[in-house]
């Protein structure tokens, strides 16, 4: 019987032909772009930030240029806060391996800030869960860092008056942190005075500003890095919850966060999935992100930025207060043109609030011929706000 193929006895099997040694694929990149345009960019945003800072400072950089020195006080810390905050992306992805860019700052123009901060793009996608909590938690830590002892400073450079009228104008909100490190500073609550914020504490509320922000578990904002890292699928009801509530706001108080809202609505609210999207957080990196939740809670502002209308001031009998100088001045340092100062019904000799901000006006130069008329200030802290008056 004839049999198919080679004979079992006679004739071996043909041995396979030896396997080629392996080797690594080669990969073809894009040539690297190089760092012009970030530092354009860069020297861009500090020209903005510092010509901010100088019209805080009541200087013209328009009319002179050369007094934009007068802003370098609040564009260096902001500038420092925002690098360091994407600087610390930049150093976790490279050491995950992860692909980004380098920082990209946003200059705007040169009113109130000077920017819309900064940011660097992932080109890889993190290899797993952890690596993507490093990268994303990485910059609010590093941040905050530098903001805290920012606005310590800060607040030791401002100047603490006693709290006047409210006269309207621009306020900014107060974190539970920032509350705290205001008493921690000056050992005075936001409601019990009236704090000139130095440039430099400007500078760190806005870190924190910032910080918060970007810490909204939304998207692939940082806070959606750490959300979708510690919850997983779960992320996405969070993402959507988040949103609701910002919308809410943003119908009862700062309109801002309605334009978050369209904003987030074109970036997305999913966040993308991960190489290895099983492997969970290890405790360590859990109690981390859940720490990182503390401070979003703690630097969270409902309402940061407002426009405040006048206090409503007592419609009595309005007093011209007549200013004389040191040599002439009276001991109270005014004096009446009746020959008595009469706040609310009170007499002239009566040492109450209006008598006292009166005096404070009059000392400052910017006396009032209504009793009871507070103090026209810069940037300064006010009950629960902190902002400067129109």
């Amino acid at each position: 019987m004839r049999t198919y193929g080679p004979d079992p006895v006679s004739e071996p099997y043909p041995l396979p032909a030896p396997a080629s040694p392996w080797q690594r694929p080669v990969v073809v990149s894009r040539r690297e772009r190089g760092p012009l345009v970030n530092i354009v960019l860069f020297a861009a945003t500090f020209v903005t930030t510092s010509m901010a800072g100088a019209l805080q400072a009541g200087a013209n950089p328009f009319a002179d240029f050369g007094s934009i020195r007068a802003g370098f006080s609040f564009s260096v810390p902001l500038l420092t806060i925002l690098l360091v905050h994407e600087l610390g992306h930049y150093t976790l992805a490279r050491i995950h391996r992860v692909r980004v860019t380098l920082p990209y700052f946003i200059p705007a123009p040169p009113f109130l800030v000077g920017t819309f901060g900064a940011f660097i793009r992932m080109k890889s996608p993190p290899p797993n869960r952890r690596a993507l909590f490093d990268v994303g938690a990485a910059g609010p830590w590093a941040g905050l860092l530098v903001a805290i002892p920012a606005v310590l400073l800060g607040l030791h450079l401002s100047e603490v008056r006693p709290l006047g009228v409210d006269e309207g104008g621009l306020t900014l909100g107060d974190s539970l942190l920032f509350s705290f490190l205001t008493r921690l500073a000056l050992g005075v609550s936001p409601d019990q005075a009236t704090i000139l914020l130095h440039p430099i504490a400007l500078a760190g509320w806005f870190g924190l500003f910032v910080t918060f922000l970007n810490l909204l578990p939304v998207g692939q904002l940082d806070g959606g890095h750490v959300s979708y890292a510690l919850l997983g699928r779960w992320h996405r009801w969070v993402s959507r919850t988040f949103l609701v509530v910002i919308a809410v706001l943003g119908f009862q108080g700062w309109q801002g966060w309605l334009v978050w809202v369209f904003l987030l609505l074109f970036i997305g609210l999913d966040h993308p999935p991960t190489f290895d999207n099983v492997t969970p957080l290890d405790p360590r990196r859990r109690l981390a992100a859940w720490l990182t939740v503390g401070i979003f809670v703690l630097t969270f502002m409902p309402n940061p930025i407002a426009v405040s209308k006048p206090a409503p001031q007592f419609e009595g009998d309005r007093i011209p207060i007549v200013w004389h100088p040191p040599s002439q001045a009276t001991p109270q340092g005014l004096q009446a043109a009746s020959g008595t100062m009469q706040a609310g019904g009170e007499p002239a000799g009566n040492a109450g609030p209006a008598a006292w901000s009166l005096k404070l006006g009059a000392w400052f130069g910017v006396g009032s011929p209504l009793a009871g008329h507070g103090l026209v200030v810069p940037w300064h802290v006010r009950p629960q706000r902190h902002g400067m008056p129109l």
